[in-house]
């Protein structure tokens, strides 16, 4: 059958006998895809023709091996190493709706981002293979796909649209008619007809769309019933939502970084004043020319990678079986930022911070913190970490005890500054100032280390000068 068609084409198409019938192989199945091979071949040669004439001009046999109108499965990608499963949280697109390439599909939820689920070719969704809040594995099958058709001009949403809203509905009544009367026009014998039976259907349109009109009237019926009742004496209510992955997760390392880990905090008081005037005074400046503001996590973070330097342990790590055998010590610092969002804590990384000076780290800082808000972290993102400082004094916190982010052996808590009368020089003087909390794994690091790095904070926040010559 293929090669009784290859040679009908041959036979319209004269440049097709130069190319040889092993190498070429067209999927025809009937009449009609002759006519569409045929066309196909037709389009493809035009611009070749055209160019037989050019000594560079050479003949190259292909094969056409896709069809008018393939399915397509669309499966549930690669998330991560660590990630094998999901919840598929919502589909972007409806059936029958049309998607270009890269179009988002579907979102699904994991405990650390929500993944979106791209079309891998245009075309028009057929069939949902998965329904949402199902739990979903890599590889599984999740949309039917239909591709290889032409884009349509927005018919598969019209047609969605129209029967949801009751306007539409009684505009498409409305709109009958008047097709009747054009039916009406271009047939001259039926015009005695078709007058007196429009006149009858007319007032039944306007009846059918009055009717549905109270209907929506006793909708308010319930909000109005169900005010009063949280309004009784003595009424009480309780609501269950099932957790999301991410705080199911976050529950559930919080938890075990209790378990495993000899937590301990110690906690410190620094003078802000000294930091908050260097930030005055070059705040602008820096905007102006790097386009950064200029805030202080980056302050504490380059006061504690210095401090690294004299305490390395608090960068290190326990591995190994059981409850750990071996420490790993770091030459790089990965800090973790805590940022707070709609679904939980994430912690993104500033990789390499110890090669950044303070406006590169702030710049990372702003970077991470946007890209958590508008949750579009990936998994690189926020994989590895050696090293959390969490700022709860954004919240209004005056102090607080961090967890330690497992693996990792300590994490540095920030909190609300204050202005407190403190002593200095023998006087009395109110100054801006800030508790510091240190929580740290005691398997790892003894109290004197943990003490003398948070010390070391102080001092170098207190002075930022000493962060230049460090």
């Amino acid at each position: 059958m293929r090669t009784q068609c290859l040679r009908r084409l041959a036979t319209q198409q004269p440049l097709l006998r130069s190319l040889p019938l092993a190498r070429t192989s067209i999927p025809v199945s009937s009449t009609r895809g002759i006519a569409y091979a045929s066309r196909t071949w037709r389009t493809s040669y035009t611009a070749l023709e055209s160019q037989q004439s050019s000594p560079a001009y050479q003949t190259r046999p292909f094969s056409l091996t896709r069809r008018f109108n393939d399915e397509q499965i669309v499966k549930v990608p690669e998330m991560a190493e660590s990630i094998s499963e999901g919840t598929l949280k919502q589909f972007s697109k409806q059936v029958g709706d049309y998607v270009e390439l890269d179009e988002e599909i579907a979102t699904i939820e994991t405990d650390k981002i929500d993944v979106a689920v791209n079309a891998p070719a245009a075309g028009t969704i057929k069939e949902f293979l998965a329904n949402e809040e199902d739990t979903v594995t890599v590889g599984q099958d999740l949309v039917k796909l239909e591709t290889g058709g032409p884009a349509p001009e927005g018919g598969a949403q019209k047609a969605k649209s129209e029967p949801d809203s009751p306007a539409s509905s009684a505009q498409e009544t409305s709109s009958q008619p008047q097709g009747q009367t054009e039916q009406a026009k271009s047939s001259p014998p039926p015009k005695q007809e078709s007058t007196p039976e429009p006149s009858k259907p007319a007032p039944k349109p306007a009846q059918e769309v009055s009717k549905p009109a109270p209907k929506p009237a006793p909708s308010p019926k319930p909000s109005t019933s169900e005010s009063p009742k949280p309004a009784a004496p003595g009424a009480r209510e309780e609501r269950r939502v099932k957790m999301n992955r991410m705080r199911l997760r976050i529950a559930e390392r919080l938890k075990q970084s209790q378990n495993t880990a000899a937590s301990l905090t110690t906690f410190n008081e620094v003078d802000m004043s000294a930091l908050m005037n260097m930030r005055s005074l070059y705040k602008d400046e820096i905007l102006k020319k790097t386009g950064v503001k200029l805030g202080f996590m980056s302050a504490f973070s380059k006061a504690a990678i210095l401090a690294m330097k004299e305490i390395p342990a608090v960068n290190a790590s326990i591995e190994g079986e059981g409850s750990g055998d071996t420490i790993v010590y770091r030459d790089y610092v990965d800090i973790s930022i805590a940022v707070a969002t709609e679904k939980g804590l994430v912690t993104p990384i500033v990789r390499n911070a110890e090669q950044l000076d303070m406006v590169g780290i702030e710049r990372e800082i702003a970077n991470l913190g946007k890209k958590a808000r508008d949750s579009k972290l990936t998994i690189e993102d926020m994989a590895g970490g050696t090293f959390t400082i969490s700022n709860g004094g954004v919240f209004g916190s005056l102090m607080g005890t961090p967890i330690i982010n497992l693996p990792q052996t300590a994490v540095l808590g920030l909190h609300a500054i204050k202005d407190k009368p403190v002593v200095v020089k023998g006087e009395i003087v109110i100054r801006p100032m800030m508790y510091l909390a240190l929580t740290y794994d005691h398997r790892l690091l003894d109290g004197r280390e943990a003490v003398t790095f948070l010390v070391k904070i102080k001092e170098m926040i207190e002075d930022p000068r000493k962060m230049l010559f460090a």
